[in-house]
């Protein structure tokens, strides 16, 4: 017993244990911001906040750090070869989302979570198909190598990421959608993906944007664009939930009404996409300049793992990972702001949901794996 315990810890060393102690110390604060909110009567019941909502996402903390822990100790390169068997599951989930096993979860107007158990539970599918994006497109790009900018490679690069983007698209969910679309301009730019066709892409999205606005976008997509810089009557009840937001951000002021206090302003998805307004009204500045330091720190010692990766599937392993969460901060947090429209993202570690957050805790554990077996493969080339 005492060698297995000291072999993990010896493996979490290797692994870099500042990482997930981050992640830990982001999830204790989630459990506590949640637990305030249920113990609260009035806001438990307009935020839908019930008692077990805590219980659900510390365990889905716990089995994410334990999924994090396995993760660190495969080989990244195995990961990435099991692409046949992990990314045909992560798709049948999410097609199973389209059949009456799909549902929607609180305010969502998408039905994009599977039902397990009778109801009790459910599995969103397209968080764990993040994860399984993140580990073939690595191995796209890394098998690619050097010809990545050759026209047919563009071709069925942009394929892989756009049949996945599409997909997720047509289940309704355009938020995780865009961070797919985000994760693969990181790491095919990572990549090395010349400029030309950067400036291509960015042109034809120019020339296409009408098209998504008149074709895709439904009227309530565009209410919700239009009402930041539009004011009026009918844009009033669009940004009601960013309204509050706003309004209880700024309640906070400085070092906010307290965790406890019981004094709390009301947003609508309080305990998912505006968890951020909770933090700054119970928090204050301080508690959001605490919380964004938190999630900064993870990103960046994301980053430094892609520095320090001994090969390119590793490097991007590892962008990916960082692409994702530092994206939905940036948009989540701007929703919070009214800074951009609300399209459904949640804030990592944060907002209240199981498979988000183990998701997160999957990929952190893919970026351990890359540290911990690229410090073995240095240590045997010394």
């Amino acid at each position: 017993m005492k060698k297995t315990i000291s072999a993990v810890f010896g493996h979490i060393r290797r692994a870099g244990p500042f990482l997930l102690l981050l992640c830990m110390l982001c999830s204790a604060l989630s459990v506590a911001l949640l637990l305030a909110m249920s113990l609260d009567e009035t806001t438990a019941y307009l935020a839908s906040v019930e008692s077990h909502v805590p219980l659900v996402q510390a365990g889905a903390a716990g089995l994410g750090v334990l999924a994090a822990l396995a993760l660190s100790r495969a080989d990244y390169h195995t990961l990435a070869k099991l692409w046949k068997l992990h990314l045909p599951v992560c798709v049948l989930l999410v097609l199973l989302t389209f059949t009456s096993a799909g549902m929607a979860v609180g305010d969502a107007d998408d039905r994009a979570w599977i039902r397990l158990f009778g109801g009790i539970m459910s599995l969103q599918p397209t968080e764990l198909l993040k994860i399984s994006f993140i580990l073939t497109f690595a191995c796209h790009l890394a098998h690619v190598g050097a010809e990545l900018n050759r026209l047919r490679n563009v071709i069925l690069l942009s394929a892989h990421a756009g049949a996945l983007i599409l997909l997720v698209h047509f289940q309704g969910d355009d938020g995780t959608a865009l961070i797919f679309g985000i994760i693969f301009l990181s790491m095919m730019f990572v990549a090395g993906w010349s400029w030309w066709y950067l400036l291509m892409g960015g042109a034809l999205c120019v020339c296409a944007a009408p098209l998504v606005w008149i074709y895709v976008m439904n009227d309530d997509q565009r209410s919700r664009v239009l009402g930041l810089y539009l004011r009026g009557e009918d844009t009033e009840r669009i940004l009601y939930q960013q309204n509050h937001a706003l309004v209880s951000i700024g309640s906070g002021q400085v070092v906010g009404s307290g965790l406890f206090s019981g004094e709390y302003s009301y947003v609508p998805s309080m305990r998912n996409d505006f968890i951020f307004s909770f933090i700054g009204n119970t928090l204050g500045f301080v508690g959001c300049m605490f919380v964004l330091l938190l999630l900064g720190c993870v990103c960046m010692r994301i980053l430094w793992t892609s520095h320090t990766a001994i090969d390119n599937l590793g490097r991007l392993m590892c962008v990916g990972v960082f692409a994702m969460i530092a994206s939905q901060v940036v948009v989540n947090i701007g929703m919070n702001l009214m800074l951009l429209p609300v399209i459904g993202v949640t804030l990592p570690l944060f907002s209240a949901g199981g498979t988000s957050v183990l998701s997160v805790y999957l990929g952190v554990g893919i970026v351990l794996s890359v540290s911990a077996h690229s410090k073995r493969h240095l240590f045997l080339d010394s």
